[in-house]
């Protein structure tokens, strides 16, 4: 029995699957725009709910959903073509491909999500700690380097609600004022990319 027989087709074609989406990352890291979302547009599509409990239950959001598919198709193909050698020892004859794929496909989905769960515990989350930058204002920061003065924004570090550094552009709310490197600051508005900060001093903030 081989790969290429006819009664193997599902299981090459998912092998074939998995080479062409490994072929996809190779050209996305040489910096190749190839405009793909199917990560972010696959998790965001896991909520609550019934659907979205049966889809955690399945190790979707656990890891992102290229890897969970890559997971999948190789289990897929690894469960079916056994099971093909399987009923051709037992019978003398494989099963008919379309229902062999399908009973694999029943197999594979439990054993994708066993190895997911592990999977997503030892995989980067960087996609998890993504914020957008609107949601800085309101936190605190420190003048970095420079002076901020009206017309004259300095860099200032600000930490997200993940714990993530951000370095934006600041200027002082109040016209008058000025921040030096080292103040510590409130982010208060935030207009495009530029950011416009009070001393935590000056409003005699508690600390968090």
């Amino acid at each position: 029995m081989t790969l290429l027989e006819p009664y193997n087709l599902p299981f090459a074609a998912a092998l074939v699957l998995v080479a062409a989406l490994f072929v996809i990352q190779l050209f996305g890291f040489l910096d190749i725009d190839l405009d793909l979302d199917a990560d972010a547009d696959g998790d965001a599509a896991i909520g609550a709910g019934p659907l979205g409990g049966l889809l955690t239950l399945l190790g979707l959001g656990r890891v992102p959903l290229t890897i969970w598919l890559v997971v999948f198709l190789l289990v897929f193909a690894a469960v079916g073509v056994s099971g093909q050698q399987l009923a051709h020892g037992l019978t003398g004859a494989p099963l008919d491909r379309w229902l062999a794929a399908a009973l694999a496909g029943a197999g594979a989905l439990p054993l994708a999500a066993l190895i997911a769960r592990p999977l997503g515990m030892i995989l980067p989350q960087d996609e998890t700690t993504a914020v957008d930058i609107g949601t800085l204002v309101g936190r605190r920061g420190v003048i970095t380097d420079g002076t901020a003065r009206s017309g004259s924004p300095a860099r200032a570090r600000v930490r997200d609600l993940h714990g993530q550094d951000h370095y934006v552009m600041v200027e002082p709310h109040e016209a008058d004022s000025h921040l030096l490197a080292g103040d510590e600051v409130l982010l208060v508005r935030r207009e495009g990319n530029q950011f416009y900060a009070t001393a935590l001093a000056e409003r005699r903030l508690s600390p968090q």
